[in-house]
């Protein structure tokens, strides 16, 4: 039996989307994992163990307010990596 964060899927499903709104923020793998895990960092995990389960809670999260909290923890997160990208300017 696994057991998941559906919150953590949720941010990764969004955050290409709230990522692409920000102008001039670089794109690459560490700088998206960056802002997914300060976004996670800034919400409350939902933990499941079944697949039933995991639809339950993603219907529930996905109600508008969860949904408003995903999208503003990430909207946090990415200005927090823009300010402060953990990278050389230059990249190869």
């Amino acid at each position: 039996m696994e057991v998941i964060n559906i919150v953590e899927k949720l941010v990764w499903e969004n955050v290409n989307s709230v990522m692409a709104r920000k102008e001039g923020l670089c794109h690459c793998e560490k700088c998206r994992a960056d802002v997914v895990a300060c976004a996670l960092n800034l919400l409350k995990p939902k933990y499941v163990t079944t697949e039933k389960g995991g639809a339950m809670a993603k219907a529930i999260t996905l109600n508008m307010q969860g949904h408003i909290a995903i999208i503003t923890a990430l909207a946090e997160a990415v200005e927090i990596v823009y300010a402060h990208p953990r990278h050389p300017e230059e990249q190869g």
